[in-house]
């Protein structure tokens, strides 16, 4: 396994959806370690493209915090409602808008 380089973490780019940490590969690629690899121990960061390898240099008491599928869902759904209903109501809002300014224009030229 030729170990390419020692990278310290914070030189790394994270991923906050894919809960993964990246960096970039002599090859063009990337060198790339789950958030998860790094909580359960592991430090070594792969290219796919290549055979190098990076050391990574972290201290697990500054990770963020690892997100389960039910934090994924819960956020979705909590977001997406959320938003929903703030988009409908401001799409009404305007809509009502609308018809008091027709409404005002019929008026000043009757």
């Amino acid at each position: 396994m030729p170990l390419y380089e020692e990278i310290e973490i914070e030189d790394m780019t994270f991923d906050p959806k894919t809960q993964t940490y990246t960096y970039p590969c002599p090859c063009g690629d990337k060198f790339r370690i789950s958030l998860e690899d790094l909580w359960d121990g592991e430090d070594i960061a792969d290219c796919q493209s290549c055979t190098l390898f990076i050391q990574v240099i972290y201290d697990e008491d500054n990770l963020p915090k690892l997100r389960t599928d039910s934090d994924d869902e819960d956020e979705d759904d909590d977001n997406t409602g959320k938003e929903k209903v703030d988009d409908t109501l401001a799409t009404e809002k305007s809509e009502a808008d609308k018809v008091n300014d027709t409404m005002a224009t019929l008026s000043i030229q009757a």
